[in-house]
């Protein structure tokens, strides 16, 4: 039945102060930075995005804000934060405060679990005209490496509030191709020496469904089909960028692309993988505060375009999923790409509503 299901939502910590952001961006930068000095590129464009109730908050400094969020969240049906967490190799780590604050207070009462965001930070993706600038690099660096992470994220696994299947931590791999076997045979074995009956890994969206998941030791796969339309959308024909061109030519800038939200939706069929399959719902995606023309945005996006993406997530995972049916939410406040259930201004909490409105 529906009232068993579970939303997961993804959760960006960037939201407070960092040595390294300041130095690739400037002293104070948060992903605020992007979201307030966002412009419009075009007529009816809703940029820049204002926040609603929770405002332009700190993670770090401004009071309780970690506690309202779980709040917000849990009193619309939403069952537990997956928290992003940067890990890469050596100890080096990002943004890792805010998961560590909620750790530290059990006042914040909302599940939560991990995505091990394993992917080198480069710049196009992250706002800098140098596509293959590197801010931060994804390394694997083998068993003391991975064992020193696992002790990391041990207190955490050990924590009532982490999601656990069959006494498993439910830990998400961002990219779960890249990931070696060894960093997954360290992690199972360390789990079952302290306690567990071993971790249930959960491949990204990153990646299609195609993928032999099961060979490479995962339990469940955050349904890749978005992606996978996504990039044939993206895909163009060799007229589409002819077009392009001349229209970048004639209009004196290139433009942003733009694709029709409830159009691209309805084209989105969810299938399986051959381990556990959890459907991905996306509220709405436009990244151009990050990186202006040079990226993409849906149009027509709204409450009621995503209710009817949620019933059919709903409706996938009543009928293919039996006991664990998570239905996956990207993302709660990724403000910056424009993908976020959190209250804005312009919608006041009607998205967040939307998924208060389908628990049954």
């Amino acid at each position: 039945m529906s009232q068993n299901i579970k939303y997961l939502a993804f959760y960006l910590p960037q939201y407070h102060q960092i040595p390294e952001n300041d130095e690739w961006w400037g002293e104070g930068f948060t992903e605020w930075t992007n979201v307030k000095k966002a412009k419009p590129l075009f007529k009816n464009h809703n940029q820049p995005v204002i926040p609603g109730e929770l405002g332009y908050y700190d993670l770090l400094k401004t009071e309780g804000i970690q506690q309202k969020q779980a709040e917000l969240a849990k009193e619309n049906g939403i069952y537990g934060f997956i928290y992003y967490q940067y890990w890469f190799g050596d100890g080096k780590m990002l943004l890792e405060k805010p998961a560590e604050n909620m750790f530290e207070n059990k006042d914040i009462d909302l599940p939560f679990c991990f995505c091990w965001a394993n992917e080198t930070w480069r710049g196009i993706w992250h706002g800098i005209d140098d596509a293959k600038k590197i801010l931060a690099e994804q390394k694997y660096l083998g068993k003391r490496d991975y064992t020193n992470y696992f002790n990391y994220v041990l207190p955490f696994f050990k924590d009532d509030r982490y999601i656990k299947i069959d006494n498993k931590p439910f830990f998400v791999i961002y990219d779960p191709v890249a990931v070696p076997q060894e960093f997954m045979e360290i992690f199972e074995k360390l789990a079952k020496e302290n306690g567990f009956d071993g971790m249930y890994f959960v491949a990204s969206n990153r990646s299609g469904n195609h993928i032999d998941y099961a060979a490479k030791n995962f339990d469940a796969k955050i349904s890749g089909d978005y992606n996978m339309l996504l990039n044939e959308e993206l895909d163009d024909s060799r007229i589409v960028k002819l077009k392009n061109l001349i229209k970048e030519k004639v209009i004196g800038k290139k433009s942003i692309r733009k694709i029709d939200y409830a159009k691209f939706f309805k084209s989105l069929v969810y299938t399986n993988s051959n381990v556990e399959t959890y459907p991905m719902l996306l509220p709405n995606w436009d990244n151009s505060p990050r990186s202006k023309e040079k990226g993409f945005l849906f149009t027509n996006s709204s409450p009621e375009n995503f209710a009817h993406e949620v019933k059919k997530a709903v409706t996938f995972a009543n009928n293919n999923l039996d006991k664990n049916k998570f239905v996956i939410i990207k993302s709660w406040n990724e403000w910056a790409e424009g993908n976020h259930i959190e209250p804005c201004q312009k919608w006041g909490d009607a998205f967040v509503k939307v998924i208060k409105e389908n628990q049954k």
